[in-house]
Order: structure tokens, then sequence, then C-alpha cells
């Protein structure tokens, strides 16, 4: 029984809305990626950009008018104010730019990311990929089972479904953040020869669209690095779990993630 006061229809409203929220801080961060901009650095050492801030300030913005009573966590102004506090299982996560090193490095798979998380799991995401224009929209719905997951390339939408797993399973892992030692183990226990490197969230995208199968994170994480890939993997059919088998769950110390794995149906 839903008892948070937030259906079906709703989400999907909401969504819908987002899309253009998430175009239009992919627009903010293509003005930037096209000059010489700064590089700068966080108090953890990891890169931002200007692109990062101004992405998130037009999220943010609809954010609180979409739903003024949510929290919204988001990278940046973690960054800048610290771990929010707050009561309530609804919550907005936010990495308005997820794939900063891919976005210096002047590549094309970086993302706009955005989730809802309700009762500790993520039930909306929005992933898009500006430079490629694909839009991966996730909703759940909790109560009758008739998710929606889909992506939008050149202005045509498409369903999308994680498929079951093949004999040979594809995989993938991150371009900068992979832990070697352990993704030849994982590859090795199950007789796989390779995988394939991505940046960002198009990871969970590639896995919610039956592309690969298996995405092993070994690294830590943000939960705003995984929320909207999540909520796209369930609505598609699949699974984010910890190394217990357990769903991952989010409002976690620090809104951080131990290691994970993405998988699509078994």
């Amino acid at each position: 029984m839903n008892t948070t006061g937030i259906d079906f229809v709703s989400l999907n409203t909401w969504a819908d809305k987002l899309i253009s929220t998430a175009r239009r801080a992919g627009e903010a961060i293509l003005e930037i990626y096209a000059t010489d901009f700064e590089v700068m650095q966080k108090a953890d050492a990891s890169p931002v950009t200007i692109a990062d801030q101004r992405a998130e300030a037009v999220i943010l913005a609809d954010l609180e008018k979409l739903t003024p009573r949510f929290p919204i966590v988001a990278e940046e102004h973690v960054a800048a104010h610290g771990v929010p506090t707050f009561d309530g299982e609804n919550f907005w996560l936010v990495d308005a730019l997820d794939g900063t090193r891919e976005f210096i490095k002047k590549g094309s798979e970086f993302t706009v990311n955005i989730a809802l998380v309700r009762g500790g799991l993520p039930v909306l995401g929005i992933v898009f990929a500006p430079v490629l224009d694909e839009m991966y929209v996730g909703v759940v719905d909790e109560l009758h089972g008739k998710n929606r997951a889909e992506v939008w390339r050149a202005g045509k939408k498409v369903s999308i479904a994680c498929r079951a797993r093949p004999a040979n399973p594809a995989v993938a892992g991150s371009k900068t953040h992979e832990v070697s030692d352990n993704m030849k183990k994982f590859l090795e226990e199950r007789g796989i020869n390779d995988r394939v490197k991505v940046s960002s969230s198009l990871k969970f995208g590639m896995v919610a669209e039956g592309k690969i199968d298996l995405y092993p994170r070994f690294s830590p994480t943000s939960e705003w690095d995984t929320a909207a890939g999540h909520a796209l993997v369930r609505a598609a059919g699949g699974r984010v779990h910890d190394q217990t088998g357990v769903e991952l769950q989010y409002k976690k110390p620090n809104f951080l993630n131990g290691r994970f794995l993405a998988e699509g149906r078994p």
C-alpha cells in the first residue's frame, strides 16, 4: 500500500516535467563544454567545473518548484555546505554532471542524473547524455508493477527492458574508476573474457536496455551517482544490489555506497 501520497500518475507527471529540466541542464553544460573552461578542485581533490554548478542550479530551481517540501541532496551543494540531515522518506538525489573527468577530456559519456527516492529505494530516474542526445527515463510502479522504462534518441521514444541473461553475459566496467584486480577476478569466476568500459550512469542505461547484463562496481560511489540509474534498472526489470544480494538502499550515512552489482534479468 502506498502511504506516502505519491502515486504512479504523479511520478509519471514529474518525470515528464523533468525531461525538460534535464535537457536545459544539458544545454547549460554544453555551453561550457564548447569553451576553454577552468577546472577547479573540491576539498576531496575531485574536479569540478562551472558546468557542474550551472547545471545543478537549473535542476534545483525546478525541483524546488515541483515538490517544495521534498529535501534535495545534490553533489555540488553537499560539497559546498556539507551533508544534509532531514526527516522523511521522500527526497531527491541530483548529480548534475556525472562523469566530470569525461567532460574535462571533451568526451561524450557524461550525464545529467535526477532521481527521487521513496522509502529507501529510487522510484524515478532521469539519465540524460547531452552530447549523445540520449534520454533515459525510469519510473517504478510499486503498487501495480506497471513500470515505465524508455530511452529517447533523435526525438523518438523506445520502451526498453533488461534482457534475460545469456550464456555469455556482457559486462561493463568504469573508464576511470575500475579496480582492475577485482574486475579480473569477477570475470574469471564467471568465465567471461572481457568487458566494455563506459563512463557515468550510461552503464545503468545499457543494463536497462539489454545491451549488457552485468555492471559490477568495486570502488566507492555516492548515492547521487547511482540513484537515477538504479531507478532505471528497476523500472526495466533488473536489480542493483550489494554483496549480500540486498537491493541497494539510500539515505545511508554520508550518502555513500559500498560495492554493488547492477544486473538485468537472471
